[in-house]
């Protein structure tokens, strides 16, 4: 049996990281990137990236091929686009790039310290009705907030 963290280093040799910082000159260099969203609606609603798209990753498949009802037509259209693929933190974009690899995709990318880099960065994020987040609410947004009972009894 594979733990998270096992399946996460699994998928870093075969995927480009890129840091918050680098992606002005990503978009400056290829105006036509996409950037895909994988965390769940509410998280996206609360705050993302401007001009990024929703694909969950719990249907991310399915966004990335015609013919369903999830379906992304410039994901499904764009196996030779240059993709940014982005999380909370980085871990579910690493693994949704990565199957988005093995889906046929060729220039697909994971956004290194997810959405939490990003705010700590201080770049820009919206949220659903286009209004700027503050920083500081980012980081109110992005901690980590275990409940005693998610955290791992082995560790004592």
């Amino acid at each position: 049996m594979k733990r998270f963290i096992e399946l996460i280093e699994e998928c870093k040799p075969h995927i480009n990281e890129v840091f918050p910082w680098d992606v002005e000159d990503m978009q400056l260099a290829n105006p036509e990137l996409i950037l895909v969203d994988v965390r769940e609606p509410h998280e996206y609603d609360a705050m993302h990236i401007a001009n990024s798209i929703l694909a969950p990753r719990g249907v991310l498949e399915t966004c990335c091929e015609f013919d369903f009802d999830e379906t992304i037509p410039a994901l499904a259209a764009g196996r030779k686009q240059e993709i940014l693929v982005i999380c909370r933190s980085g871990n579910r974009s690493l693994l949704a790039a990565y199957t988005m690899k093995q889906m046929g995709f060729e220039k697909v990318h994971s956004l290194k310290t997810g959405l939490r880099g990003w705010n700590e960065s201080d770049l820009p994020l919206f949220d659903m009705h286009g209004n700027e987040i503050d920083p500081e609410d980012g980081d109110t947004f992005f901690a980590s907030n275990l409940r005693p009972e998610q955290l791992d009894p082995s560790r004592g």
